[in-house]
């Protein structure tokens, strides 16, 4: 098995997948290997063997290609719709195996077809209709991304740059506009639901207290109405604690009940783990054993009815609400954290352009388009309007 090509092993996430939009399969072999530790590590968890987590970790990754090359998913948070896919991917063969092996014994019962009702997680329902959790889904895409590596999995800005294309130092400043970010938007949903006039007074002066910026007399104002007001103490203490309110709530959606498991620390061991990865890379064998599975599992994707994996990547699964941000979230388009760097004029790597057949990405978009000079042009920067895109 070849290695990822070096004209774009060194592209950004967002990059990466306008490559792939655009036909280019080095683009998705880099996305593989940068995350593939990731994904195996879930995968671990929500698995009874190894073989079958490298088979939902196969299932995944094709599922996340087959969305790319239809024109959905992701265009910066690569990490998190991944995983999503992936624990709905286990979902779907716990589901399938319970059916088979019930199969025999409910066939004389009435009401057997109940079995065939979704699953619904209760617990990640009311975690979604949250304040915390809707608040992050309004945010740009770009800053969800950010957060959930800086602040959800813990890794470092250096880790953290190669993914999203800038520096150390730009990486914070990022995480920094994010996390105010988030807390304006989740004020602004709490804003809403004050039961009382006092409590809305309160609320627009929090994020001010939160950073110790209001004058002596209001802090002591807004301290003596939080001790008597059960409701605006709790989101002051989740505003105060931005990564507890993540990894409590955002991260169940994505990882569901393996969020504990997967957001463990691991006692380091051998040499550091690759830039951009939540795990040690699996050794080159495992890697062609990962990749040989992925190639499979597509060669059943190019083969399979409408009724299989096409009307599966179109269900309606979404862990987070899909809203448009609120004004005054969105950064200006030109602007961007130091460190950077502009988009690049060509995003396209070196090589031959594909034929026009095979590229699988849909006419008209702008996502990873071909010129008619041969170069892949680069993608306009759409500032999260869809929030984290819907997984297969």
């Amino acid at each position: 098995m070849s290695t990822v090509a070096t004209e774009v092993s060194g592209l950004s996430d967002p990059e990466l997948i306008a490559s792939v939009r655009g036909g280019y399969a080095d683009a998705y072999r880099a996305l593989y290997q940068r995350h593939v530790a990731a994904a195996g590590k879930l995968a671990r968890q929500l698995a009874g063997s190894a073989e079958e987590a490298e088979d939902l970790v196969a299932e995944a990754f094709a599922r996340v290609l087959n969305a790319l090359r239809a024109g959905r998913g992701p265009d910066a948070a690569f990490r998190a719709y991944l995983l999503t896919a992936l624990r709905h991917v286990a979902y779907d063969k716990a589901r399938r195996d319970r059916r088979m092996s019930l199969a025999a014994d409910v066939a004389a019962v009435a009401g057997a077809g109940a079995t065939s009702v979704p699953f619904q997680d209760t617990a990640l329902a009311h975690l979604e209709r949250s304040l915390a959790a809707r608040a992050f889904a309004r945010l740009p895409e770009r800053w969800q991304a950010v957060l959930w590596h800086t602040e959800i999995e813990g890794q470092l800005p250096a880790e953290v740059a190669p993914l999203l294309g800038l520096t150390q130092n730009g990486v914070s400043a990022l995480a920094h506009r994010a996390r105010e970010g988030l807390r304006q938007a989740y004020l602004q949903a709490h804003l809403a639901q004050a039961p009382t006039e006092r409590c809305r007074l309160v609320v627009n002066r929090l994020g001010a207290w939160t950073r110790s910026g209001l004058s002596r007399r209001e802090a002591a104002q807004v301290e003596q109405h939080l001790d008597g007001c059960a409701a605006c103490r709790s989101m002051a203490d989740e505003l105060a604690d931005v990564n507890g309110t993540l990894r409590a709530v955002v991260a169940p959606l994505v990882l569901g009940s393996a969020a504990a498991g997967y957001l463990a620390p691991i006692p380091p061991a051998g040499p550091p783990p690759a830039t951009g990865s939540a795990a040690p890379a699996p050794a080159p064998d495992s890697l062609v054993r990962h990749l040989l599975r992925l190639i499979t599992w597509l060669a059943a994707m190019a083969t399979a009815t409408t009724v299989g994996l096409t009307s599966d990547a179109n269900r309606n699964v979404a862990p987070l609400a899909w809203d448009t941000p609120p004004a005054g979230l969105n950064p200006a388009p030109a602007q961007r954290a130091p460190g950077e760097r502009a988009p690049a004029e060509h995003s396209r790597p070196n090589g031959p352009v594909p034929p026009a057949a095979d590229r699988s990405g849909p006419v008209g978009s702008s996502a990873g388009r071909v010129t008619p000079g041969g170069e892949l042009s680069p993608r306009s920067d759409r500032v999260g309007r869809r929030g984290l895109a819907r997984p297969p």
